[in-house]
């Protein structure tokens, strides 16, 4: 790929059926070895505009490919399908580029410039032209460009070094060829000089710095920086020191460093990099780009610079700043950080919630983030300091919105949208941006629509930019039209914005411009199409799957009304999540208007409509749910809430990898609880709200099971429903377990149990007495927690709640562990396994099987203990369950230790630490640097024992639990 794509397999020819299966093949060879997702695969095949079919048409390319592949000898695993993509597998000799890279390496290994040198020449023989030079890709041409910069680079270093080798006249013609590629390259003008010098060529070594001087001046304004203007006054002087080369110790390190990140700073480890994709056809805006660039330029006296984007809706303001932010990402090698604060949405986003979404993707997580929105704000802040990073704040609604947000470090910059002034942003920088000048708005306008249908009718393209008032959005539109109507005219498109009756309001800068627009193209669209765009208006500001508009509308074939919506510029086609769903959005102001377009429906229509597409949600919840690890005392029985269920080849597409599927929509299970709430659909917000659990639990979302469970709560007590209500207080119950809050625990429990006997639901009344339990034997109280747990059982058994039982009996095993009563200890751990293996719960047995190995280690039996651990912990890293891996580990760890065999004890105790810190369970990562500390202070190694006991005490610190200096076990499920 380093030149023209070509493959061979075993010395024939591999023939592509066409350029589709050469982008496919291009974009898994930028990235061997390594999964490239279905999102990424649709963008180098399309560029933009994606069908709706995007992803089964990559399918059926990659199809294709493989058949070609093997028709000369490939094996079958040659491609293999990951979640969410593809990946294909190459040794280092079967791929130019691997092959490049390796060379590349082995160069900043060696010690020696010769060696060096030698090392970096055979890197550049791989190359046989420009990257991949035939590929016709935006998307891939960015990779090409990367690679092309890092041949040239390469190129660059090798020939500095041969030059301090002494080798100045054999690197002369070579660098006069990469000049001439680089004319603006300082660095290869100085090689040239020097080297020329070196061969006694003084005169050409000035000949070259005066063509440099001229090119900069001509073309760029500037004059040659002081480096090469000391080289230049060299040469004229004849300075001895440079006829001699300088011997070289070895190249130089060309890796880059981020500041302030280290090997032992794990929440830095990787940079962010959230910025969303940049428009392919940007254009224009060179004044605002250049004054954004200034105020983010590094050298630059204004420290932690805030610039302001104001403009009115559709002039282009989020395309500006992702551009701008793109082009100054080299300055920022800490990463970028993006937030959309949807402030002119019904429901802005909460600055609270927002700093627990920039906190996640700086690596905090579960109950590493604090409740209080100062104190979110405070470790956000710390954080990033002596950092280097950019944040984009995209959409903010008022000044309150953003403050939290701003980092305050001085190697940060923020970059923000809006559509109102922020004057109460201290010190920030405001620029207006206007609509496109003509130039701009004619240029896009033809980019749209064809430069030979543009010059057929001048005049008529003319009048069709005035109409629009050179906004981009109304732009955009007009041209979507006539994209997807190649027999129209021009003139076509003239008359029905021209007439006023038709457009119903003049294009131009504000809502009514962008109402005109949207009233425009929906008159073009059939009545099926207008009735989808005014309902999916009602499901709020979220980025959507396309089968929510077959529950909307109430039929199997909504496909073809989305693909209406999407080729008139409606509905905006994302992207393609990892599970493989394309994801569909509507422009905050489109679907503005599709609210107001839906206004007149009956009321009844609307909410028959929510209740279809949140009755597919919930059917699909459960699915997931069922597919995960056991939901433990998290599940509850389904109530009375309506269920509607998708095509099962559909279910079954999405729940192939249920995890993934949670994963993609984590912003809409919030949303559609919220969605319920708002149409008082109290069944359905509480079903919704606990149907998640589980997968919060799991994924220690605790932020969001609680915003859910709280959401719904609200309208459960509202409307008296007694069921839903004890299922929520109790999933709020288990989180504040979870987060030591055992008050407010013991509360929302105790009020679940009272509901749960009002309303007659013995299975519930067992979970929440079984959850009262465990804060119980936490506190000490063991007597109670036996009472509490052996009433939950008894009420399991007289429901035949089979799972529920096993786990019970579990507790109860574990209650006599604890009493000391080993033998009856062992008759409960024996039947909590039996049980488990007849219901076939492998995550159960695991879960028995763990808590059993105390038992085995109690009575001097750590081999058998052993035995039941590692195969609890091949059952939880098969399911991907981490936390209960964690526990596992931590028990492994603890039963080598009590053998004093800290060779095995002490890796164990760092994998499970590290799982807790990701999980942000300081209790448990506490115990473990405590046991480390311990084995290190036997052993005698005392300053490490310090170092592991002191993080220890650093953390329970930190949470306000000495009392927790054994390093006893978060409560979780009994």
């Amino acid at each position: 790929m380093l030149g023209p794509l070509h493959a061979q397999i075993t010395g024939r020819e591999v023939l592509l059926d066409g350029p589709r299966q050469a982008k496919m093949l291009a974009a898994l060879l930028v990235d061997a070895n390594n999964l490239v997702a279905m999102e990424r695969l649709v963008a180098v095949m399309w560029d933009e505009n994606a069908p709706a079919t995007a992803v089964r048409q990559v399918q059926d390319a990659l199809s294709g490919l493989r058949r070609n592949l093997a028709a000369c000898g490939a094996p079958g695993s040659l491609i293999s399908t990951r979640r969410g993509g593809y990946q294909i597998h190459l040794a280092p000799d079967q791929l130019d580029l691997l092959e490049f890279d390796h060379e590349r390496h082995l160069a900043e290994r060696h010690t020696t410039p010769f060696e060096t040198a030698v090392a970096l020449r055979r890197a550049l023989t791989c190359w046989r032209g420009n990257a991949l030079v035939d590929i016709s890709s935006q998307v891939l041409e960015l990779d090409a460009a990367r690679l092309n910069e890092k041949r040239a680079a390469t190129h660059k270093l090798c020939l500095s070094i041969e030059l301090d080798l002494g080798r100045h006249r054999e690197v002369i013609e070579e660098l006069t060829a990469l000049l001439r590629e680089h004319p603006y390259d300082e660095q290869v003008a100085e090689h040239l000089m020097v080297a020329l010098y070196r061969c006694r060529r003084q005169g050409e070594a000035l000949q070259v710095y005066e063509r440099l001087r001229r090119t900069l001046a001509d073309e760029l304004g500037v004059d040659p920086t002081p480096p090469i203007q000391a080289l230049h006054l060299r040469i004229l002087a004849a300075d001895p020191v440079l006829a001699a080369p300088v011997p070289a110790s070895g190249p130089p390190d060309t890796r880059p460093e981020s500041p302030g990140t280290t090997a032992a700073d794990p929440v830095m480890a990787m940079p962010v990099r959230q910025l969303p994709l940049d428009v392919p056809d940007f254009l224009g805006r060179a004044d605002v780009l250049a004054e954004i660039a200034r105020l983010l330029d590094g050298s630059a006296p204004n420290r932690a610079p805030v610039a302001v984007i104001v403009g009115g809706p559709g002039v282009g303001k989020s395309s500006l700043v992702t551009h701008a932010a793109r082009l100054a990402s080299a300055a920022f090698p800490d990463g970028q950080l993006y937030l959309n604060l949807a402030g002119t949405s019904d429901e802005p986003r909460d600055p609270a919630l927002m700093l627990t979404e920039a906190l996640r993707a700086l690596s905090i997580a579960g109950s590493a983030i604090p409740n209080g929105l100062s104190e979110r704000a405070a470790l956000y802040r710390s954080l990033l300091a002596d950092r280097r990073m950019l944040v984009v704040l995209d959409d903010a609604g008022h000044a309150g919105q953003v403050l939290p947000l701003l980092p305050g470090a001085d190697g940060c910059a923020v970059l923000i949208t809006s559509r109102t002034l922020l004057t109460q942003l201290p010190g920030a920088r405001h620029i207006d941006l206007d609509v496109l000048s003509p130039a701009e708005a004619s240029e896009l306008f033809t980019g749209i629509v064809g430069r030979r249908r543009v010059e057929r009718e001048p005049a008529e393209a003319e009048a069709i930019l005035d109409c629009c008032g050179n906004l981009p959005l109304a732009i955009r539109i007009a041209g979507a039209k006539l994209t997807g109507r190649p027999a129209w005219s021009l003139r076509v498109l003239r008359e029905r914005i021209e007439d006023e009756s038709r457009r119903l309001a003049e294009l131009r800068i504000g809502d009514l411009s962008v109402r005109a627009s949207v009233e425009l193209s929906l008159r073009l669209l059939p009545s099926d199409a207008v009735r989808a765009l005014s309902l999916l208006g009602l499901l709020g500001p979220y980025t959507l799957p396309g089968w929510v508009v077959g529950p909307l509308l109430d039929r199997s074939d909504a496909e073809e009304v989305l693909d209406t919506l999407v080729d008139a510029s409606l509905v905006r086609l994302t992207a393609t999540d990892a599970v493989g769903q394309p994801r569909y959005r509507l422009h905050d102001l489109i679907r503005t208007c599709a609210v107001e377009i839906a206004a007149p429906l009956p009321a009844t229509d609307k909410r028959d409509a929510i209740i279809r597409v949140l009755s597919a949600w919930l059917e699909l919840v459960g699915r997931g749910t069922d597919r995960l690890p056991a939901a433990g005392l998290l599940a509850a029985a389904p109530g009375s809430a309506p269920r509607r269920s998708l095509p099962d080849a559909v279910v079954d597409r999405l729940m192939a990898d249920p995890f993934g599927w949670f994963d993609a929509e984590s912003d809409n299970l919030l949303g559609v609880v919220k969605l319920a709430v708002d149409w008082g659909l109290d069944e359905l917000a509480w079903e919704l709200a606990a149907g998640t659990a589980t997968y919060y639990d799991h994924r220690c979302l605790y932020q969001d099971w609680q915003h859910g469970h709280q959401l719904a709560l609200g309208v459960t007590e509202a409307a008296g429903n007694v069921r839903g209500t004890s299922v929520l207080l109790r999933g709020l119950g288990q989180l504040h377990i979870y987060r030591d809050e055992f008050d407010r625990a013991t509360h929302a429990l105790e009020s679940s149990v009272g509901l749960c006997r009002d309303g007659g639901d013995k299975r519930g009344e067992a979970l929440s007495m079984a959850m009262l339990s465990t804060i119980s034997r936490v506190q000490g109280r063991y007597g109670e927690a036996l009472e509490r747990v052996e009433h939950a059982l008894a009420m399991a058994v007289g429901e035949g709640d089979q799972h529920l039982e096993a786990q019970l009996s579990c507790s109860m095993a574990v209650m006599r562990l604890m009493h000391g009563e080993l033998d009856e200890a062992e008759s409960w751990f024996s039947e909590a396994l039996r049980q488990a293996r007849a219901l076939d719960d492998g995550h159960r047995v695991a879960v028995v099987l763990r808590r059993f190995s105390r038992l085995h280690d109690r009575r001097g039996d750590p081999d058998e203990a052993l035995r039941c651990l590692w195969q609890a912990l091949a059952t939880f890293e098969e399911l991907a369950d981490e936390r209960c891996a964690a526990y596992t580990l931590l028990e492994v760890g603890r039963v080598y230790a009590g053998q004093h065999d800290r060779d095995r004890a002490s890796p164990a105790l760092e994998r499970a630490a590290d799982l807790f810190h990701r999980h942000g369970d300081r209790h448990d990562e506490a115990a473990c640097w405590q046991l480390i500390g311990d084995l290190d202070a036997a052993a005698g190694i005392h300053d490490l024992a310090r170092q592991h006991r002191d993080r220890a005490q650093r953390l329970w610190q930190i949470i306000g639990d000495m009392h927790l200096i054994n390093g006893q076990e978060r409560p979780s499920s009994p």
